[in-house]
């Protein structure tokens, strides 16, 4: 999807996706003094995988070492806010045959959204059944009377159901936004404890012990390379085996670019075959042979010498799983209201049968041209913003339902866009030929299955098919109503002045910088290409780069995408590119007034979207990590960097400044000068977002990181000390809202929807219902994936 605002939320070498970034992800809205936690941690809780299994984890009794201070980035707060999305309306209001449409495409999207678990870290999976069979006997509420008997506080049981539903919400036990991991915010002897004490553990002993004893370990671990995601020593990661290294990746991304194959639905394992080094690329499909089968014109996989390396290609990467997807989604095609779609399910179920991406962009073509559906729906391996290299994708599927209303907004904003494209800061030969007019709705989320919810998407992700084709872009109305409610006394960062404008105008302005991100930031931008005939889609004797005044004399050649060339920057500067068209064209009256906002209202509007841009790259700061100089989300790092391209416009625009807070403890102020938004601010955005597209365009890889990595630096020199202020972001954070879902169910000739009240016991009763129908089986086919890949990550 299309970088969008992505709420608990990088595209890189997809190769033959389009893979610019697609989404959107909202920023933290609160920041709080959240201080250390004091845990009474068993020693395995801190030691390696490895080594606490040798050690510890086969022991039945584990002492206690003392007092572990951990970082409470590390666990997910008692009162984090969890909300539940209403789409009781929008569901009531489909007909007969939509809700059934509707139905089975949210199953197929359920049960694909659980190799999620399997892509996030080796433990996610294993977790997730222990927690499935727990409360599958027991209900939250009967669960608690077990955990008093055990000597658990209510301060403790309430930990416990804030961890598991962090890991229901974030699929898997790392933050989807950030990649951190998360921990249980209670002793380990007393977690225990509780598993033991339950029916579950009462019921089938020998089984939850051995559940209890392959996760126990890496549930509590807080080793450096454990604490985030990340490639070889710089974290953890699933995409890849646990040998595997950056190099590795460039030369298995080498191959598959060599055989014309996009690495989205892909994993690479690195084994040693008589001092060699052999990888497997095992792509994800619900057939596990390797021949060509029925239904399929040729098969691409087999064994191939590449570089001198040996790569073998199979298939079969999640297949009970992608067995499920398939098999909903052919449910659904006796339901779908109209050829294209037919056609849409047809193919996306053969390639999640037969591990084919070409399928998938076949599929997504006829999803394109299904134009305003009441059920709206895409479903896949998307995002590749948590691939180390940035070219595997995230699994993920959304079933939402139009709301007229707000769409026949962005429908004028669609409208508006050709006149809106030439006043970007670019020359025309910079701009898509043809701007092809896409679908942009509005939707209720009725379905959001993978490890996090967006605001708003753009999609698909393939370049070709979004330069010659078409896109479509949509917003979701229901995140957005319930993602932005705040507290005056809990905004951080700003003066008291600013506080009830920020509240009243935050979400009618990001609504605007929402559509603005996805239809003309995403939407935007030629990419100058010489294809495989040698034949360009520009004038290489004319067109001259604006910023040297010199010929162009850079582009991509044959198969490579922008994700291939600037591989690990490409979906933080995607987003980037596409936040500053945001800031820069929310300036036009014509844009706000399509939104309703004129006059003041309009200035106010204005004023919050940027004075929230600036706010967000500090609070971006969390997201970035000292010891490995790196950043660990894409939207985040971008606002940074917009952050501090407008505090080095000068002339008094930006404020930021260090100052000591209410409480007597480390704080920030950050001022934006309304009156210099349209001229200072406005020229720098002009500058910056000029050079952003001109690099991408030209595919100056070179160019373009310099450019990026300089802004994206952190550190204690100049005029802000980014290491000190990231400190006190870190004080004063706050956890990411969750959101709970509503199940649907057959019942009769119709289908009924499920819904759950907005608390962590409403999360977990919505798991533990959603997978009934055969959750013995399901979990077993979790545990036996899980228990293959085992030996390829420690």
């Amino acid at each position: 999807m299309q970088s969008v605002y992505r709420w608990q939320t990088i595209p890189r070498a997809v190769r033959q996706w389009k893979r610019c970034p697609t989404r959107m992800g909202f920023e933290p809205t609160r920041a709080e003094h959240n201080g250390l936690a004091v845990h009474r941690l068993n020693h395995s809780a801190t030691s390696s995988c490895a080594k606490s299994r040798r050690l510890w984890c086969s022991s039945s009794s584990v002492p206690n070492l003392g007092l572990k201070m951990v970082d409470s980035q590390y666990y997910l707060p008692n009162e984090i806010g969890v909300a539940a999305l209403d789409c009781t309306e929008a569901f009531r209001l489909l007909s007969p045959q939509e809700k059934m449409y509707a139905h089975y495409l949210s199953r197929a999207a359920w049960y694909g959204g659980l190799a999620v678990l399997l892509q996030t870290s080796p433990e996610s999976a294993n977790i997730f059944v222990l927690l499935q069979k727990i409360f599958r006997k027991q209900t939250p509420e009967q669960l608690e009377q077990v955990a008093t008997s055990t000597g658990l506080s209510s301060e403790e049981y309430q930990a416990f159901l804030v961890y598991a539903a962090g890991l229901y919400a974030n699929m898997g036990n790392y933050k989807s936004f950030g990649d951190t991991k998360f921990i249980p915010n209670l002793p380990k002897d007393k977690l225990k404890a509780l598993v033991k004490a339950s029916r579950a553990f009462q019921d089938e002993p020998t089984e939850m012990e051995a559940l209890w004893d392959s996760c126990s370990c890496l549930l509590y671990s807080l080793e450096d390379r454990q604490k985030q995601l990340g490639l070889g020593k710089k974290g953890i990661t699933t995409y890849f085996s646990g040998n595997c290294s950056l190099e590795d990746a460039e030369l298995a991304q080498k191959f598959l670019d060599s055989k014309k194959l996009s690495a989205y639905n892909t994993r690479l394992f690195k084994r040693d075959k008589e001092g060699k080094a052999c990888y497997e690329v095992r792509l994800a499909s619900a057939v596990q042979k390797d021949c060509t089968v029925e239904g399929e014109c040729k098969s691409f996989c087999g064994s191939f010498t590449f570089e001198g390396k040996e790569f073998t290609l199979k298939r079969g990467d999640y297949a009970p799983l992608m067995e499920k997807v398939s098999h909903y989604l052919q449910q659904a095609q006796a339901y779908a209201a109209n050829e294209n779609q037919r056609k849409m399910l047809e193919e996306y179920s053969r390639s999640f049968t037969f591990g084919s991406v070409d399928a998938h962009k076949e599929g997504s073509r006829y999803w394109i041209k299904d134009k305003g559906p009441i059920v709206e729906s895409y479903i896949g391996f998307i995002e590749s913003y948590r691939d180390p290299f940035g070219s595997r994708g995230e699994f993920e599927g959304f079933v939402a339902v139009v709301n007229k209303a707000m769409s026949e907004r962005f429908a004028k904003l669609v409208s508006s866009a050709e006149v809106l494209l030439p006043e970007l800061p670019w020359p025309r030969e910079f701009e898509k030929d043809t701007f092809l007019k896409p679908d942009f709705t509005s939707l209720d989320v009725l379905t959001f299955a993978g490890s996090g919810i967006p605001a708003g998407i753009n999609i698909p992700n393939y370049d070709d098919i979004r330069q010659s084709e078409g896109f479509k872009n949509v917003s979701l109305g229901n995140v957005l109503a319930v993602a932005y409610a705040t507290q005056k006394e809990k905004l951080t960062f700003l003066e008291e002045e600013d506080k009830d404008l920020f509240i009243k105008w935050k979400g009618p302005s990001f609504e605007v910088q929402v559509g603005l991100h996805e239809l003309l930031g995403h939407g935007s931008g030629k990419l100058f290409v010489q294809d495989d005939a040698g034949k360009f889609n520009f004038d290489q004797s004319k067109v001259t780069n604006p910023e040297t005044g010199e010929l162009v004399s850079s582009w991509y050649k044959g198969s490579e995408t922008w994700d291939s060339k600037f591989s690990t920057i490409a979906s933080s500067y995607e987003e980037c590119r596409a936040e500053c068209v945001g800031l820069y064209l929310c300036l036009n009256k014509e844009v706000l007034s399509i939104f309703g906002h004129e006059g003041q209202d309009a200035e106010d509007v204005v004023y919050v979207n940027w004075l929230s841009m600036v706010r967000a790259g500090l609070l971006g700061l969390e997201f970035y990590t000292p010891e490995s100089k790196s950043w660990r989300q894409a939207h985040m790092q971008a606002r940074f960097v917009i952050l501090r391209v407008l505090l080095e416009a000068g002339e008094g625009l930006v404020g930021l400044e260090e100052v000591t807070g209410e409480d007597g403890k480390a704080d920030a102020r950050i001022t934006l000068d309304r009156s210099k938004i349209h001229t200072v601010g406005k020229s720098a955005i002009h500058r910056f977002l000029c050079k952003l597209q001109v690099l991408k365009a030209t595919a100056d890889v070179e160019g373009g990181r310099a450019l990026y990595d300089c802004y994206s630096t952190v550190d204690d020199s100049g005029a802000h000390n980014f290491i000190r202020l990231r400190e006190t972001v870190l004080l004063r954070k706050d956890a990411r809202k969750m959101f709970v879902q509503a199940n649907t169910r057959v019942s009769g000739d119709g289908v009924e929807l499920v819904e759950y009240e907005g608390s962590a016991a409403g999360l977990i009763r919505s798991f533990t219902e959603r997978f009934q129908d055969d959750a013995e089986q399901l979990e077993a086919d979790l545990l036996k994936l899980c228990k293959r890949d085992a030996p390829c990550f420690c």
